[in-house]
């Protein structure tokens, strides 16, 4: 494997050996023992707390014994995503890596660059001979991706740390010191079913080739969400020609932008809905060619099975998935270019009489994500859905008086002969959470360049993984003094 010969090398034979191990939100248990026989077979303390975070704990290298000491953290699931023609069984088999001239990627799939970077740059630590660091205290957390459950149920009585070093931010230049908050919006409703008429002609409309991304960190670039694309492409339709809707499947996961949907619909005139459709489909082609110029809509005739939904049903359902508000919700005030407030339409299935949606809201303040939660739920109850919120976990509030932030900012100047960018990040790092946790601990959050993460367009910079590697072994180096 070409990944082998890449340096720094211990990073990515680890990174390598992590990635053969299929490791699901949820469904840790795997990569848990992989990490817990990783601690143990190095001779290292190695714990597991009640809820399957996994400790390793390093003694300082000699001369580094009076240094703080420090917490270095990652989590170890990862969004397992795949094109549509992928061929791939996340659950048995290992990520298929190769590069790309600077970049690695996987072929066709999510890679988990994020966060098996930053577990890997911690495995290389803990095996290392001749990295000087002062007692370090490895903590892989579970399921940040879809709940952050390993950081809300942590036993912090197992770690004494206190500096805390997150490797899961996604630019090089940035040193993250705050972060959004976030709440799950899930909604059912039970519609009328009705006989498909008879004689109409079954289309399915399918949307693929969405940009997607990180539903947080991704929100602020106009990107295109497949099911509001959808929505309105039925709505538009609705208010010149009848027709049933049979079925709509959209996105994938929760923290993810939709790249995708499909749905069915029985139509009186097929070829004057065909026409409306496409009018429709030019607009949104000339509205995003900018940003999204690789998206596909195909329109086919099918056999369908089953009833429709109920026309008065179907009104309201469109109505409310057009009307329920997607992107960004508010930009910050204090923060240049920070997105304060937003909510992701990530999730819509309409099946066999039932109608469900997932979105997820963020904000950095609490006061927001209410508000922004708050629009969500009234919009899906105003139409009489059934509305459960919850998953709910705390931001991160910035500390730009941290003296980590003083000692790293001015290694990062020196190192590169630049100054890095100080900000907080809309997404939500579990910084936040563990801070409830471990009281007076001071937080930093940083990574190298990974793009396009949750989408199977995922990548890594190989010279900005040695970046943030030669930084991080430098922090290490200049850790002060126990206080």
């Amino acid at each position: 494997m070409a990944i082998l010969n890449l340096e720094p090398s211990a990073l990515w034979c680890s990174f390598a050996d992590l990635n053969e191990v299929p490791r699901p939100s949820k469904k840790e248990e795997r990569v848990r023992k992989f990490m817990i026989d990783f601690g143990k077979g190095h001779g290292l303390e190695t714990l597991e707390d009640a809820i399957g975070n996994v400790i390793i704990k390093k003694p300082a290298t000699e001369g580094m014994e009076n240094r703080t000491t420090v917490i270095l953290q990652s989590h170890l699931d990862m969004v397992h995503q795949k094109n549509e023609s992928t061929v791939f069984d996340f659950e048995n088999e290992g990520i298929n890596m190769r590069i790309d001239g600077d970049w690695v990627l996987a072929e066709g799939t999510t890679l988990g660059a994020d966060n098996g970077i930053g577990v890997a740059a911690i495995m290389a630590i803990l095996q290392s001979k001749d990295i000087a660091h002062p007692s370090l205290e490895a903590l892989f957390t579970i399921d940040e991706e879809t709940g952050m459950t390993g950081a809300k149920e942590l036993n912090g009585s197992l770690l004494n740390g206190k500096i805390l070093l997150n490797l899961d931010t996604e630019d090089d230049d940035e040193l993250s010191i705050g972060c959004a908050g976030g709440i799950d919006t899930n909604t059912t409703y039970t519609y009328q079913e009705t006989s498909i008429h008879k004689g109409w002609e079954i289309l399915k409309i399918k949307l693929r080739g969405l940009l997607g991304g990180h539903s947080g960190m991704d929100i602020d670039k106009g990107r295109g969400n497949a099911n509001k694309w959808m929505a309105r492409l039925l709505w538009e339709l609705k208010q010149t020609h009848s027709f049933q809707l049979i079925s709509f499947d959209g996105g994938s996961l929760r923290n993810a932008i939709p790249r995708e949907a499909t749905c069915r619909i029985a139509v009186e005139n097929s070829e004057l809905a065909r026409k409306k459709l496409l009018q429709s489909i030019a607009n949104i082609k000339q509205e995003y060619y900018k940003i999204e110029p690789e998206h596909i809509f195909e329109i086919e005739s099918v056999v369908s099975s089953g009833d429709a939904m109920s026309d008065e049903d179907c009104t309201k359902i469109l109505n409310t998935l057009c009307s329920v508000h997607n992107g960004v919700f508010r930009m910050s005030p204090q923060i240049k270019e920070l997105v304060e407030a937003s909510s992701s339409l990530a999730r819509v299935i309409i099946h066999e009489g039932t109608f469900t949606t997932q979105s997820l809201q963020r904000s950095s303040v609490e006061s927001t994500k209410n508000e922004v939660s708050m629009a969500i739920k009234s919009a899906f109850e105003n139409m009489g859905a059934n509305v459960e919120q919850g998953g709910d976990y705390p931001g991160w509030e910035p500390n730009r008086n941290s003296s980590i932030l003083k000692i790293m900012e001015d290694l990062y100047k020196n190192l590169f002969n630049e100054i890095p960018q100080v900000k907080a990040c809309h997404a939500g790092l579990e910084c936040g959470i563990l801070g409830k946790h471990l009281p007076g601990v001071e937080m930093i959050s940083f990574g190298p360049n990974i793009r396009a993460a949750h989408s199977p367009d995922e990548k890594v910079q190989i010279s900005s993984v040695q970046k943030f590697w030669s930084f991080l072994i430098e922090t290490l180096k200049h850790i002060p003094h126990n206080a």
